[in-house]
């Protein structure tokens, strides 16, 4: 599955070769841009489809995903899976549940991301909805780049081992190539 995956994000150039920022701060040689999924409504519907199923033996009655990156996939993936869909956004910076969205006391979430390289947002979108004492069923992504370094439950398609650089010891920085950062959090790239 994780070659059919990574060929779909190839064909909607959504693997891009480079030098590029990290929403982490992190330098690295590739990047997953799965927003150029999007572009294609065939092509994210199966992706949520293999999500739902990469889910099937998680027990939970709800979708949530980090907006705006995570919310179509997460739609598409609980659509697949036929549950409930939510997400949170930022507000002043912080991730929020908005909109009118409640949890159940208990109730059990899997949160949907695209891309997760150090679980951050995770954890922003856990702190978002932890008033309602959800519990946290899994964690489901199209692209998993932690190399296992986090506590979640992590349910991916692709399990990537990228090299990433810290700023200050990138070779690509040192190399002079420019740098790009093409992700949707407001950071500047540090070169």
């Amino acid at each position: 599955m994780e070659n059919e995956v990574l060929k779909l994000l190839e064909e909607s150039q959504g693997v891009l070769h480079g030098h590029f920022c990290l929403t982490s701060g992190l330098h690295s040689d590739i990047y997953f841009q799965c927003a150029k999924l999007y572009q294609y409504p065939e092509i994210t519907e199966k992706i949520g489809k293999k999500l739902a199923e990469k889910l099937r033996d998680i027990d939970f009655d709800t979708i949530i995903a980090p907006a705006i990156g995570a919310v179509i996939i997460g739609y598409e993936t609980a659509k697949n899976a036929k549950k409930r869909n939510l997400f949170v956004e930022r507000k002043d910076g912080v991730m929020q549940l908005r909109r009118g969205y409640t949890l159940r006391k208990g109730e059990r979430v899997v949160i949907i991301e695209d891309v997760i390289t150090t679980a951050r947002t995770i954890k922003e979108t856990i702190e978002a909805i932890k008033e309602f004492e959800p519990e946290i069923a899994a964690v489901g992504c199209i692209v998993d780049r932690t190399k296992g370094l986090t506590e979640y439950n992590i349910k991916s398609l692709i399990q990537i081992d990228p090299v990433v650089y810290k700023p200050e010891e990138c070779p690509l920085c040192k190399e002079g190539i420019p740098i790009v950062k093409p992700g949707s959090r407001e950071e500047k790239a540090k070169a």
